[in-house]
């Protein structure tokens, strides 16, 4: 039975994943990849292939946002390529449907820009954020990021058809 939406911001706190918070973060990649509205990853993807691709190794960084009802959202991050590429972070973040609206979002890009600083970074870079994620777009502009470009029809919708994904920056 689906739980209603949490109200806003009771309190989170963000911290370093745990391999014991694998079972409260898989839910929620799941539901956000098959909702197909704001991320490009298989819906079909199997668990044991999220928990390889999610639960990066150092010096990439795997984050939860945690309130009084376990895991409200979490957060990889990790240098966008390898080799000359290097020197500019990505991520992925991703919030419980339950806790949308609450601040999990920002509370978590923001602690994405402070590693990124903290690590010497000199800018981040989210690839592919989708053109209809209003509410994303809105929090990573308030933020500062810029969109550097779009490609369009890069995402099938499941409701909007083909959309765009933005390439989002900012300048550390």
């Amino acid at each position: 039975m689906a739980h209603p939406p949490h109200p806003v911001a009771s309190t989170f706190t963000i911290r370093e994943a745990r391999a014991d918070d694998w079972p409260q973060i898989w839910p929620i990649i799941q539901d956000v990849v098959t909702e197909q509205q704001t991320v490009p990853y298989d819906p079909e993807m199997r668990e044991s292939d999220a928990e390889r691709m999610w639960l990066l190794a150092a010096p990439a960084r795997v984050v939860v946002a945690v309130d009084d009802r376990g895991v409200a959202g979490t957060a990889n991050m990790y240098a966008n390529r390898p080799g000359p590429g290097n020197h500019i972070a990505s991520g992925t973040l991703m919030v419980a449907r339950r806790a949308r609206g609450a601040g999990v979002g920002r509370a978590l890009t923001t602690d994405l820009i402070a590693w990124a600083r903290r690590s010497g970074f000199a800018a981040v870079q989210f690839n592919a954020v989708v053109e209809t994620n209003a509410a994303a777009v809105r929090l990573y502009e308030s933020l500062a990021f810029v969109t550097l470009g779009v490609a369009p029809r890069a995402f099938r919708h499941p409701v909007l058809g083909e959309v765009g994904l933005r390439i989002m920056w900012l300048d550390l």
